[in-house]
Formats: structure tokens, sequence, C-alpha cells
């Protein structure tokens, strides 16, 4: 699929990217369903609510489906995160979602563009820096801490969840650093959505000191090769306000924002 039209990319993407669900199912995961929901438990620090539509629920239908959930995490002692997307129905559902104790976290856009177009791009790298695809825990570990020290957070789980979804199908993902001598400047991966024509963006964070500089650019491209060789058509990216512009420039278009709501027993 070629045409760049906003409404036709939304509509393959909630077609073939929603829900969002692990496949394969890596161990120690689970997902249970519960209507038009699916709960998913064990992915990553916090628990996780998919769907592809809530199938026309709406007023006290709505509510106990949400309260539900509420009760679930609050059992497990667990945070968990509602993606709501900025199309999602009813219209009054994030009113819903604040009336049961969610908040929003920041919100990102939705971007998808043509596999050839960004695979064709050949973004030069900075003197002293290369790309290298990595598999081994101790790489995966330098990720978290840099992703940590990028957001100001603890992401030292992210090192573990990677490890589990390499291990579970190696197929399904490729991680990609960006090295300057020893140290670890950027980082992203693919994932190859089984079943699909798409391949989906993840990571691209950037020390503060080496952006600017092309580097973000050059992983988006090399990923994007990655995903032609397996013969996928079409990325996707939850982009950040500061790598929108980025994508836009690339060739990616907007076809909706989603925001997470967290709920924290």
């Amino acid at each position: 699929m070629t045409d760049l039209d906003p409404m036709a990319l939304r509509a393959v993407y909630d077609a073939e990217l929603r829900p969002d669900l692990p496949d394969p199912v890596p161990a120690g995961v689970g997902v249970e369903r519960d209507g038009p929901l699916y709960r998913v438990v064990g992915l990553d620090s916090r628990g996780f609510l998919t769907y592809r539509d809530l199938g026309g629920l709406t007023g006290e239908g709505l509510d106990a489906l949400i309260d539900r959930q509420v009760a679930a995490f609050r059992a497990r002692g667990e945070a968990v995160e509602w993606k709501l997307y900025a199309h999602d129905e009813p219209a009054d559902l994030p009113d819903r979602l604040r009336a049961a104790g969610f908040v929003p976290e920041d919100e990102e856009t939705v971007m998808v563009g043509p596999v050839a177009q960004l695979a064709a791009a050949l973004p030069l790298l900075p003197e002293g820096v290369r790309l290298r695809e990595v598999t081994g825990r101790a790489d995966l570990d330098r990720i978290a801490d840099l992703e940590s020290r990028v957001w100001e957070t603890d992401r030292s789980h992210l090192a573990e969840a990677l490890e589990r979804e390499i291990a579970t199908d190696p197929g399904s993902i490729t991680v990609v650093v960006a090295e300057a001598e020893d140290a670890v400047v950027s980082a992203g991966w693919v994932r190859y959505v089984t079943g699909t024509g798409f391949a989906t963006l993840w990571g691209g964070s950037t020390l503060p000191t080496w952006r600017r500089r092309g580097i973000y650019r050059a992983l988006v491209a090399h990923r994007a090769r990655l995903a032609r060789q397996r013969g996928r058509t079409l990325l996707q990216v939850d982009a950040s306000a500061d790598s929108r512009p980025v994508l836009g420039r690339l060739g990616l278009v907007a076809v909706t924002s989603t925001t997470p709501y967290v709920y924290t027993p």
C-alpha cells in the first residue's frame, strides 16, 4: 500500500495493529480477555489494556468495564495503562477514565509511512559512530541505562523485557544501538508484526549531547531496510513531539494520536 491518505492509513492501522497483543506471547506474560478488551500482564513494568474497539459500549456498561480493570489491577497491586486513541468511541471515554482514577500521560502521534521511501534514505552518521545489531543481555542492560538517563526514570525493566522477547522469537524483533567508541549514544528496535504488512519502530532515544547529528534518522533508515528485507511495506511509530517533525520529513504521516491513561493502585 502506498496511499498516504491519513484516513486510509488509519483504517489499515486499526485493522492490522489493533488490538496490540504480543505474538508470540513471551514466557511469564498473561493475556486475559474481558469483553472487547484484553488485559496484558507481565510484559512490562505495568499492565496494559488494549482493544480494536469497545463494541459500542456506552454509559453504565462502559463504566462497568472500566471498573473491572481497576479492580483487577488493584488486586494485583500493579499500575496499568489504558492506551486511548483520539478516534476511540464513545467521545466521553476520557472523562470516564479520569472519573475511575486513570491519569493521562503525554500524548504521542501515531505515524505511518511506506517502508520503501524510508529504506532508500541514506543519512550519514557522525564520524566515529556506528550502528550495531545486538541480542546479548549486557548490551540490553546498556540500552536500559541509556533510556533511564534520557528519560530520568528507572527503565531497568526494559532489558529483561527485550531479552524475553528475543528469546521467545528472535525473528520478530531486531534491536540496534548507535555507539561512539564504547558508549551507547542512541538505541531503537523494530518489531515485525506477524500476519501484517507492518513493522513498528520503538525506542530511538538519544543522549542530549548527540542529538541533531543525524543519528536518529540513521536508526530509522536502518530499521526500515530491515523491514524491507522481511517483506514489510508499512512502518508505524508512536512519535513524541520531538521526533514527529523528523519522521514527517522522512515520509511518515500522522493518522491519529494516542494517550496513555494510567491507573496506579
